[in-house]
């Protein structure tokens, strides 16, 4: 099989609006959260939420073109811009046959079907916008992406939830080891903090009420979490086969080295029993690229602040990596405590904040940890500030509704 390394990094954040104002931020345990200002959530139990604040689509598309994409669109092309532009990918025309595009997104436009079941309702359906399905069907995330640098390789979406990102990543992973493709941008991207967003996730009671103190409300492990904090933004990677990467003199980043994926099988929105779904992505991921749980040095974790999915995950990590977990050998950090969860983007945007942690050395904090819950004990979750260390070996975990499971193994490239 072909080696597949990550050669461009692009985000869009609640923390920055590009990779390295988003990196910075993170390593400095600096918080994305904020009251929500996209729409009057003053009636809402939750009225707080990780909005990419100053993001300003006409940046990216002419002003004309804007209509025709939701915000999740907005945030994908932005990113993908953002990893072009750094990366240095310039492919000829043949080329671009081989060239793959890969976006995962787990509710697609919601902003825009709210907005025209309005326009419905009041005004009638002629009124409705010629744009609303192309603005708002998932795929068209990968479509604008492809479209806009002409990728001429397999272009879809995955939608598994939280798990999209991942998902999309692992998928494109296996395209180019097969030898289908050679390169491809890969990751996920999401907007979802309209009315009908917020309004689900509460009615579920899965968001975190935590309204007056939004910097301290996305609080992984933490024994006073009470849910997740929602989030928009896209992370998106390039990856292309090592040798044609070296032959071009990328800069790489990290290699993606194993891609593993399950299923619970169990509940629609509670994980399995002691994460037993996720200890079986983890150790497929770990046997894909061949590693022994001594060798993995950090694990940027999904750990959403939500106490049956952070302490399942915990679960799965000590059966999974036993002594070398428990005796504090393993770096785990807990991201969304500054970025809260971006859904469907969040294991595009984790994918890349692990492959910087691979590439720098650095295992960001997790903050809010002011007491680890019961089942924390012994594992170092890297609480408050970032740490410095030789990173050989990251897994990233992505966890979703449905009981959908992704870990990715990223490597240093040396």
């Amino acid at each position: 099989m072909r080696r597949v390394v990550v050669t461009g990094l692009g985000v869009v954040s609640p923390c920055g609006l590009d990779t390295e104002s988003t990196w910075r931020a993170v390593v400095a345990g600096q918080s994305g959260i904020g009251p929500i200002t996209r729409f009057d959530a003053s009636g809402f139990a939750s009225r707080i939420a990780g909005e990419c604040a100053g993001f300003a689509a006409e940046r990216y598309f002419e002003k004309k073109r804007v209509r025709e994409g939701d915000r999740f669109i907005h945030l994908a092309v932005a990113a993908a811009q953002m990893l072009m532009d750094s990366s240095g990918f310039e492919p000829t025309e043949q080329e671009k046959d081989r060239v793959g595009t890969f976006v995962g997104v787990g509710l697609c436009g919601l902003e825009l079907i709210e907005r025209m079941a309005s326009v419905l309702a009041q005004r009638g359906p002629r009124k409705i916008t010629p744009y609303f399905i192309p603005a708002t069907i998932a795929n068209l995330s990968a479509g604008q992406v492809s479209i806009r640098w002409g990728f001429r390789g397999p272009s879809f979406t995955t939608t598994s939830a939280c798990s999209s990102g991942g998902h999309a990543i692992g998928e494109a992973f296996r395209w180019i080891q097969r030898g289908d493709i050679d390169a491809a941008i890969a990751g996920g991207a999401e907007s979802t903090i309209t009315g009908l967003g917020v309004g689900g996730f509460t009615a579920m009671r899965a968001l975190s009420r935590r309204n007056d103190q939004p910097a301290e409300a996305s609080r992984p492990f933490d024994r006073d979490r009470d849910g997740f904090v929602i989030a928009e933004g896209a992370g998106l990677v390039l990856l292309e086969e090592r040798d044609s990467a070296m032959r071009r003199r990328a800069t790489i980043h990290a290699e993606l080295a194993g891609y593993g994926a399950t299923a619970d099988a169990y509940h629609i929105t509670q994980p399995a029993p002691e994460g037993a779904g996720a200890q079986r992505a983890m150790r497929a991921a770990l046997a894909d690229a061949r590693v022994n749980t001594a060798e993995v040095d950090h694990v940027n974790a999904h750990a959403t602040s939500t106490p049956e999915g952070d302490l399942n995950e915990l679960r799965a990590i000590r059966q999974v990596f036993g002594d070398h977990a428990a005796s504090g050998g393993l770096l785990i950090s807990g991201t969304k405590s500054m970025t809260g969860h971006l859904l469907g983007a969040a294991g595009g945007l984790e994918t890349v904040l692990t492959a910087l942690s691979v590439e720098r050395g650095i295992a960001p904090p997790t903050i809010n940890l002011d007491t680890p819950d019961q089942g924390c004990e012994g594992l170092d979750l890297v609480a408050h500030q970032p740490r410095e260390a030789t990173i050989r070996v990251a897994l990233s975990n992505s966890f979703g509704f449905g009981g959908t499971n992704v870990s990715l193994v990223l490597r240093r490239h040396d």
